[in-house]
């Protein structure tokens, strides 16, 4: 039986009286590299926030390897192995490219803070393997060469590549992805999906936003499909590029076939 990864259950999110999500119940299997389209506006960043506990749910359930995740505060979402990027890129400025790339170890540091200050041998090992690792991640995705450049200065699709090496620093059991593909030319889609693709491969979960139909259904073994706060509907991307409804609404709408 395949066991489910994160699992949302009759999730509805109320914002001042406005029903931004409507009970939305969802299913990401465990090792999948699945995706989330939909429409501007349709809830699928929202609902990444209701997942994390950013925005807590009105009412519902979310459930992560068999984790009940309502209680729980985003920092402890995150140690449990839930770990996720955002929309724009976000880098953290007066840092190297290796330096934002060891920050999403932080929440995994073995060494406490008077250890630090102290320069430990413990902290010294640690600091040790955190670099090494780090470099082996920046050199996978070929940005070892920017290993001392301010983060700041690299291309969008460097901090995009950047973004997503910090996260798997985390050591995450499921990665939550949030349009990785946005601002990235053909060529570095290309390395996206490549990337994604052996992630997933190693053993993580990974549940993405995209608005980018071609690297979606070239990637995913599963999409939902998001309106207006709810889930349209859901099955491995040759059965969504069949549905009538999917194709009315995004593959035959005015953005053409290369966009949901």
């Amino acid at each position: 039986m395949t066991s489910i990864a994160l699992e949302g259950i009759r999730l509805s999110k109320n914002f001042g009286g406005l029903n931004a999500i409507e009970n939305v119940s969802f299913a990401v299997r465990a090792g999948s590299l699945s995706a989330l389209i939909g429409p501007n506006g349709a809830g699928k960043t929202t609902l990444f926030n209701m997942v994390t506990n950013v925005f807590p749910a009105s009412s519902g359930e979310i459930w992560f390897f068999g984790k009940n995740l309502a209680r729980l505060a985003p920092h402890q979402i995150a140690v449990s192995g839930l770990i996720r990027t955002f929309q724009s890129a976000r880098v953290f400025p007066g840092m190297t490219a290796l330096e934002n790339v060891i920050a999403g170890a932080y929440i995994h540091l073995r060494s406490n803070i008077l250890s630090q200050m102290l320069w430990s041998a413990r902290s010294r090992r640690e600091e040790r393997r955190l670099v090494a690792k780090a470099e082996a991640l920046l050199d996978m995705v070929g940005l070892a060469a920017f290993r001392d450049v301010a983060a700041t200065e690299l291309p969008m699709g460097g901090q995009k590549l950047l973004e997503i090496m910090r996260a798997l620093m985390a050591k995450p059991r499921m990665l939550l992805l949030d349009e990785p593909a946005a601002g990235l030319n053909d060529s570095e889609t290309a390395e996206l999906a490549a990337l994604l693709v052996a992630i997933r491969d190693s053993g993580v979960t990974i549940l993405v936003v995209e608005h980018n139909m071609s690297l979606v259904m070239g990637i995913a073994d599963d999409v939902i499909v998001m309106d207006a706060g709810t889930i349209m509907t859901s099955g491995a991307p040759s059965e969504i590029q069949r549905d009538p409804r999917v194709i009315e609404a995004y593959i035959g709408g005015k953005s053409g076939v290369t966009h949901a």
